[in-house]
């Protein structure tokens, strides 16, 4: 039988080899993942020997990682905003700047002000469950277009202890008629703004594997918030704000199309690397 430290250093090595980044890391994450442990437990049981069954499912979840399918399908979950999210190959992958646009909004109100707030394209429902959390006498609509995706919404949502305050509903912006009028003071959007250009340019964890269309318009990468935006000028009661998530080098256009929409107060707030990645305005 292998030990947990053979396993790791082999596997470690495989991954070097394959390009995969951090490869210990990974190696040693999937292998906690097998064993119900945290990663750091491992150091406790390096001269434990793996079972059959736990040798066989690593080699697969090293194999599957070599292939660059990312670290957080092969889990089944990640950690996001202090909470932890199930993710699976319906849903976009949530990143850390996802966290700043939850920030930028819960920072933007009072923690019990009583809100009706729209997630376009909720996707494994972070915004939403996020909002939820922190402003619990708030209701959330939150669409999506994949079903599949809202089935891991609704399930995060179930983990997080907010099912109740969300409603989920199956709904493309692109196409679907406008809800009733000056419903909702807030509307929050990570839509998919890769350019079709960007996008096969993407690392192959990416491209390969997260679902096509949450990642990109196949068009400049703008179409979703122009959509949004004037639909949001229906969908918003008077002096609601508009949240988007916007990618590198998009915060002149995305704000030129607000103020084309006729919002104002529009700021813009810089990720970690300094990068502009949330842009809001208020519907006059």
């Amino acid at each position: 039988m292998i030990t947990v430290l053979e396993s790791i250093k082999l596997s470690t090595e495989f991954l070097e080899k394959k390009g995969i980044e951090s490869p210990r890391i990974n190696a040693e994450l999937m292998l906690a993942k097998i064993l119900n442990c945290k990663r750091l437990d491992l150091y406790l049981s390096f001269d434990r020997p793996l079972n059959e069954n736990e040798t066989d499912l690593y080699r697969e979840f090293i194999r599957r990682r070599s292939k660059f399918e990312p670290l957080q399908y092969i889990l089944g979950s990640v950690e996001f905003y202090g909470m932890e999210f199930k993710v699976d190959k319906s849903v976009l992958i949530p990143r850390p700047e996802t966290e700043i646009l939850v920030e930028t909004i819960l920072g933007s109100v009072e923690k019990n002000s009583s809100l009706n707030i729209l997630d376009i394209g909720t996707g494994s429902g972070i915004i939403a469950v996020c909002l939820a959390r922190y402003l619990p006498t708030s209701l959330i609509t939150a669409t999506d277009s994949s079903e599949s995706a809202l089935v891991v919404a609704k399930g995060n949502a179930e983990l997080n202890g907010v099912g109740m305050q969300i409603d989920f509903k199956i709904s493309d912006i692109l196409s679907d008629a406008e809800n009733p009028e000056n419903q909702f003071d807030i509307i929050v959007s990570n839509p998919p703004y890769i350019s079709v250009e960007e996008y096969q340019k993407l690392a192959p964890e990416l491209r390969l594997h997260e679902p096509q269309s949450a990642l990109t318009d196949n068009s400049d990468g703008l179409n979703f918030f122009k959509i949004i935006t004037c639909k949001s000028k229906v969908l918003l009661k008077r002096g609601g704000k508009l949240f988007f998530e916007v990618g590198h080098g998009q915060s002149k256009n995305v704000s030129d199309i607000l103020q084309i929409e006729e919002f104002s107060n529009i700021k813009i707030k810089k990720d970690y690397q300094e990068i502009d990645r949330v842009i809001s305005g208020e519907l006059i």
